[in-house]
């Protein structure tokens, strides 16, 4: 035993850790997803494949070794939209940048109020959020708006009479970047058939990137919030600001040091 500790390297311990680093971060980014399901389905597999081989089941034995042959393919297509959040993390920037903790939960707090606002109106509006990477790439269309993070702003917006309140309001470095913005509608056919076209673009946005989607329904008026390909629906201001104030973790200004 000790001469196997013996020959570890100061580099087999870095190489270890960077392993073990890639593993954490994995699990980080798919914890809370359907992709958990799918890598629980793939382990059924795997644990079979090996059962056939000490069982001796040659037609399952080599069904499952064709099969697992292209693992790397059918890892890449099943989990495309997983692996793309992972890419776009590597170069991702902070959500708040160079913005105080006061500005980040004065901003939070307008959001809350003018979705509180539009929703007792019965006004439907979705509003997105980026966080730590960018969604350019998926947006399209949309009017540069490039202003501060206001209610009357917001709400003036969605008005029905606002030639820009169909489509999505974009939030980027804390301020409303883009209005009427259209975003891909999810695929999923998890979705309930009872979510309008909003709350279906908020999931297809929030399944290919790494942002929070605010949906007030036309409907009901009711408030979802959507991450991750998931939603949480039926929220009042208290647990919305609760919710954004998790989602978007704005950073607490550090205590002084009592002399």
């Amino acid at each position: 035993m000790l001469d196997v500790f013996s020959n570890i390297r100061l580099l087999d311990l870095l190489d270890i850790s960077i392993v073990a680093f890639i593993i954490y971060r994995i699990i980080l980014l798919i914890k809370g997803t359907r992709a958990v399901q799918m890598l629980l389905g793939l382990a059924v597999i795997l644990v079979v494949y090996l059962a056939s081989r000490v069982g001796d089941l040659h037609t399952l034995n080599w069904f499952l070794s064709n099969f697992l042959s292209s693992i790397i393919l059918v890892i890449v297509v099943i989990f495309q939209n997983d692996i793309r959040r992972a890419l776009m993390h590597v170069g991702s920037n902070p959500f708040f940048g160079g913005m105080t903790y006061r500005e980040e939960t004065e901003m939070i707090e307008e959001l809350v109020r003018a979705c509180v606002a539009l929703g007792n109106r019965k006004i439907g509006a979705l509003i997105v959020i980026e966080r730590e990477t960018g969604i350019k790439d998926i947006l399209e269309s949309g009017t540069l708006i490039d202003a501060r993070v206001e209610s009357e702003l917001i709400r003036a917006i969605f008005m029905p009479s606002s030639p820009i309140h169909d489509g999505a309001l974009v939030v980027q470095q804390g301020r409303l970047q883009q209005a009427g913005c259209f975003l891909p509608l999810t695929q999923s056919s998890d979705v309930s058939k009872a979510l309008g076209t909003r709350h279906r673009a908020a999931i297809g946005l929030t399944e290919l990137a790494d942002a929070v989607a605010i949906i007030v329904s036309e409907e009901t008026g009711k408030i979802s919030v959507a991450v991750n390909g998931g939603i949480t629906r039926n929220l009042d201001a208290t647990s919305l600001k609760k919710v954004l104030g998790r989602l978007l973790e704005p950073r607490r200004p550090a205590k002084k040091k009592k002399d």
